[in-house]
């Protein structure tokens, strides 16, 4: 029996929790060491299963990558969804975001945006996840945004799908700022100044 959708086998209860165990210590390990340092042993050891079920679920390395990147794409849109939908969306957005970096100081960068700069230029399947990950991250900033627009609180006419681009890469590079200085402040300075420029108060 296989699911359409992917031509994978169907899994059992347990065999999805092995397979999310499995994917949830590659994606913490990958976003620690990156992805040439991780190995499937490492990953093996991490989510405390065998040889057979590692290979099992995943054949090689770039099936788990791959799953990795699902993983963390759906993880940060999920996450932002929610700040986004409550009461103060942006405001709550806002405050998860300099406040996760300012915990780590960016250590590591974005989790989605890392695996970029490893993967864009070597894995063209790899990108092409990636790519559609940040597609969904902008979608559901923009979604966040569609409200203020209506309550007319976006100055100068700012159209929400540009305004949400234009939030994620500078995040993006605010992290990878953080992330050489080992601080959230370039985080918090982005973020902050890009809003105080196109949101009414």
């Amino acid at each position: 029996m296989t699911d359409d959708a992917t031509d994978r086998p169907r899994l059992t209860s347990k065999g999805a929790r092995t397979r999310a165990r499995i994917v949830e210590a590659a994606a913490a390990l990958i976003h620690e060491r990156g992805v040439a340092r991780t190995t499937l042993d490492d990953v093996k050891v991490a989510a405390e299963v065998s040889g057979s079920q590692m290979y099992h679920y995943f054949p090689d390395k770039s099936d788990l990558v791959q799953s990795v990147i699902e993983y963390q794409a759906e993880s940060i849109v999920n996450r932002n969804t929610h700040a986004l939908s409550r009461p103060n969306g942006v405001e709550t957005w806002r405050k998860m975001v300099t406040t996760a970096a300012r915990r780590t100081r960016a250590r590591g960068g974005c989790q989605l945006g890392s695996l970029g700069s490893q993967l864009a230029e070597s894995d063209p399947e790899a990108r092409a996840l990636i790519a559609a990950g940040f597609e969904q991250w902008a979608a559901a900033i923009s979604d966040g945004l569609r409200s203020l627009a209506e309550d007319g609180k976006l100055l100068h006419d700012i159209d929400p799908d540009d305004l949400a681009t234009t939030l994620l890469a500078t995040l993006q590079g605010g992290l990878l700022l953080g992330q050489v200085q080992r601080s959230g402040r370039p985080v918090e300075i982005a973020v902050d100044t890009l809003l105080a420029l196109v949101v009414g108060r």
